[in-house]
């Protein structure tokens, strides 16, 4: 999630290349270049593929092998839905191809707090930690995960409350220090239509689930988790307008992860996630790859 005046830096300029070829055509480049790689990349490569052995197999539709990992990560595609309704914040140029360059790469203009993205204590605190503040060994924690979706069902807004937490600790077990607690609302579900996943046009006219004050108060006075986590693009609930959970929770010098996917296929108790965040110089945040593991 992020507020008006955070956006300047992930926007770039149009997709184009140095011939002053358009996105369209540059898509165009693109799918047929993939289906060339696809068809003609081992008779190119050949003799040296061959001294390599067989490639490995690709994952399975869940991102699952032998159903021990599920990648709570969306794919971070142009066009996904951002908080304040501009669905601009990535763009990609293609920099060098294999004609006549030799190899394939692009260059990437990406807004810190778009897709699946941690947002660093420092992104509402000032003096709080940056992204490159964090030490690694917070960014693997025991998983929790707290299913509202019954609640959702009545109202858009809801939020993980203090009650929530203690009826699954009656269920489950006892929250264990040092976790990562997520929300499972059923949300991500919504993610491949933009306005139905902000719940409106983009701030202020927003509504989704999010976690409560109360309940944020409650995990750091109780529990010592190391961060919290949603399955929408923000910690706090779609009409929020004081940001309570961001500027209360992160102030606490730990973290949120914001749009994380398939909770469904995660155990509310017993799973492990690895934060991927990148460590870029006095980041606020950024695309990461989140991964549970059992």
């Amino acid at each position: 999630m992020c507020v008006a005046g955070t956006t300047e830096r992930g926007h770039g300029a149009a997709i184009s290349d140095a011939d002053g070829r358009d996105g369209a055509a540059l898509s165009a480049h693109g799918a047929q270049r993939r289906a060339l790689l696809k068809t003609g990349a081992a008779v190119a490569a050949g003799g040296a593929l061959a001294a390599l052995g067989p490639p490995l197999p690709a994952l399975g539709s869940t991102g699952r092998p032998s159903g021990r990992v599920v990648d709570l990560t969306h794919r971070l595609v142009k066009g996904f839905a951002t908080f304040l309704g501009d669905d601009d914040a990535i763009n990609d140029e293609v920099s060098f191809d294999f004609d006549p360059a030799g190899f394939f790469a692009k260059t990437w203009t990406v807004f810190e707090h778009v897709g699946t993205h941690i947002d660093a204590p420092g992104h509402f605190s000032p003096g709080a930690m940056l992204v490159d503040d964090i030490p690694a060994d917070q960014l693997i924690a025991p998983l929790v995960v707290i299913d509202i979706k019954r609640k959702v069902a009545d109202d858009p807004n809801a939020t993980v409350d203090p009650e929530d937490l203690l009826a699954y600790e009656r269920r489950y077990g006892r929250i264990p220090k040092r976790a990562l607690v997520a929300m499972n609302s059923g949300w991500s579900d919504l993610v491949d239509d933009n306005e139905e996943f902000r719940g409106g046009t983009g701030f202020p006219d927003l509504n989704f689930p999010g976690f409560s004050p109360d309940a944020t108060a409650w995990l750091v006075r109780h529990r010592n988790p190391v961060g919290i986590a949603v399955d929408t693009m923000s910690l706090d609930p779609g009409n929020s307008a004081d940001f309570a959970v961001h500027t209360t929770f992160l102030a606490t010098n730990r973290y949120g992860v914001e749009n994380v996917a398939n909770l469904d296929r995660v155990r509310p108790r017993g799973a492990r996630v690895f934060i991927g965040a990148i460590p870029w110089e006095d980041g606020s945040g950024g695309p990461c790859r989140v991964i549970a593991f059992r």
